[in-house]
């Protein structure tokens, strides 16, 4: 087994290392289990925390849960599996939750905004397009993403029921390097230590197998959360399937980020490829074309540069398609040269059929995006 100093330094360098961060926080770490509200000392912790790897450069999106737990209180409701309790109490408790995060950045002029999703817009892939678009335009423009599950109208039946898988979806949506999940245990243990004095702690693990599923299901959960390690378990195999890697830690220190950097215990789930790569092949080699278009020699070059896909270099449509599905890019000759994801639907693609950039606003009526299809959307074939 890895030696201490090793892990740490391993810590520190998946951080050190990634350009985009997802950081989940639990509701045991963030509201005060004796009825308090929010543990305000903890969180102003986390905000310099988080400030400190922006100032790096880095992008960082925040997952957030504690909104049912903050409405309990408040509205002094006793917990209940209920499913129109738990809505009235995120309801109370989400505008009370935003206002702690607000009150975390400001010291360092970072604004908060607050997306509310459900299972729809993670896996529908034209309301997930919209998402991801409204998260790149926020860390584009220095604001910090809270994301947390739209509690009050998710159904049981369309919701993750837990932010651990929710924080891999918004990991996949922003193409993040690495996900850190902060709750109220420091990794993987081959048994539960509340129970099982045997139970060893995992610092380090390659692959997801059956014999880890089976220690993530003896740990039972633990605090005022809804999650435990299975949920976990399941959102490192997420994260770990579109090449970004996964850190499992306590975050009980006032500077929980600091403290993993600086050797804190941990449990690190490696990823495969890279984030970039693995959303390449999923365009490449998962979605259906749902239409085509043709593009002439100049947009042929250009694609072979890198460059995105403009209508100016479209010549013709095919197909009945929507916004965020995937396209067959044609060369002069009929050939496929490419696939992605387009912005437009095949009307919209229609008017605005080899104009520039510039004049796409006059012919539909209102803005959209420059690209048809991104460089980022875009895989050559």
């Amino acid at each position: 087994m890895p030696e201490v100093a090793e892990l740490s330094a391993r810590h520190a360098a998946l951080i050190s290392a990634a350009r985009r961060i997802t950081v989940k926080v639990g509701s045991s770490l963030l509201v005060d289990s004796s009825g308090n509200g929010i543990r305000g000392a903890w969180l102003s912790g986390l905000g310099e925390d988080v400030a400190a790897l922006r100032a790096q450069g880095k992008h960082i999106a925040l997952v957030s849960s504690g909104a049912v737990a903050l409405g309990r209180q408040r509205l002094s409701l006793k917990r209940s599996p209920r499913l129109p309790q738990k809505q009235a109490a995120a309801a109370a408790g989400q505008p009370l939750l935003m206002r702690a995060w607000e009150e975390a950045f400001a010291p360092f002029g970072i604004p908060t905004a607050q997306l509310l999703l459900t299972i729809d817009d993670t896996e529908s892939r034209r309301r997930w397009l919209n998402a991801r678009a409204t998260v790149e335009v926020l860390l584009g423009n220095g604001a910090m993403p809270i994301v947390n599950e739209n509690d009050t109208v998710a159904t049981e039946e369309l919701r993750y029921g837990d932010n651990d898988r929710l924080s891999a979806r918004v990991a996949q949506m922003i193409q993040a390097d690495l996900l850190i999940l902060l709750s109220d245990v420091d990794g993987v243990y081959t048994g539960d230590p509340g129970r099982d004095p045997e139970a060893r702690h995992v610092p380090h693990i390659g692959a997801i197998t059956p014999e880890i599923e089976g220690w993530a299901g003896s740990s039972s959960a633990t605090g005022i959360g809804s999650g435990g390690m299975r949920t976990k378990i399941a959102a490192a195999r997420v994260a770990q399937s579109f090449g970004c890697a996964t850190i499992i830690a306590s975050g009980r220190e006032d500077r929980p980020l600091s403290a993993l950097q600086s050797g804190g215990r941990a449990t690190v789930i490696d990823a495969k490829g890279s984030p970039a790569r693995a959303y390449k092949q999923w365009i490449a080699g998962t979605l259906v074309p749902a239409g085509s278009i043709q593009v002439d020699a100049g947009a042929l070059a250009a694609l072979g540069s890198g460059k995105s896909l403009l209508p100016a270099g479209v010549r013709a449509v095919d197909g009945s398609f929507e916004r965020g599905v995937c396209l067959r890019v044609l060369g002069p000759d009929g050939s496929e040269v490419a696939r992605g994801i387009t912005a437009y639907t095949s009307g919209e693609t229609q008017a605005i059929l080899g104009c520039a950039s510039s004049e796409i606003e006059a012919r539909l009526g209102y803005s959209g995006p420059d690209e048809l299809i991104h460089r980022d959307d875009l895989v050559l074939m």
